[in-house]
């Protein structure tokens, strides 16, 4: 079944619905699309993806019944499952809401950006800049958090760490010019 897009206003519907339909607590965090919406930066987003950590009994009968109730896509996807988890990413990760006992943040911004500045793709790219442009992501700070990890890249091996690391500092030079 093709799923409509979604906007911010289902994004909060969706976490409203999600928490509702969850016993417990937890915490979710939203990641890509759903972020830029919420942000603004983007209109809509083809899905909601999300990682839950810890995941409040029910988590899944949630999210089943929000995709079928909302229209709309959700995955189970983190930027840990592409690139190495940033040393105290929930740390940096930004709260949005809490629903009942389930808080939801925006997954670590530098996360993100790494996760997209690997995948290149061109919306990925607007992305980046646009959590420049916003302040979410520092050059800096994604410069030393990506030398914290990068020996990790052994464990993802469809990475070339030497093509990853160039298109890091590409980026964050990109990101000091915008953001001077």
């Amino acid at each position: 079944m093709a799923r409509q897009a979604t906007d911010a206003s289902k994004v909060r519907a969706f976490m409203r619905l999600f928490a509702q339909e969850t016993r417990g607590g937890g915490r979710v965090y939203l990641v890509g699309g759903a972020s830029a919406v919420l942000i603004g930066w983007r209109e809509t987003t083809v899905d909601v993806d999300l990682k839950l950590a810890p995941a409040p009994h029910g988590a899944f009968e949630a999210i089943a019944l929000a995709k079928n109730t909302l229209n709309m896509n959700v995955e189970l996807a983190a930027p840990d499952d592409f690139v190495p988890a940033l040393p105290d990413w929930p740390a940096r990760s930004r709260h949005i809401a809490r629903h009942r006992e389930v808080d939801f943040f925006h997954y670590d911004f530098h996360g993100q950006a790494l996760a997209k500045i690997e995948r290149d793709h061109a919306l990925d790219r607007q992305d980046v800049a646009a959590m420049a442009e916003r302040g979410l992501v520092a050059p800096n700070t994604l410069l030393a958090l990506f030398d914290q990890v990068e020996a990790d890249l052994l464990r993802y091996p469809a990475i070339d760490p030497a093509c990853f690391r160039r298109k890091v500092v590409a980026a964050a030079d990109e990101m000091a010019t915008r953001c001077g």
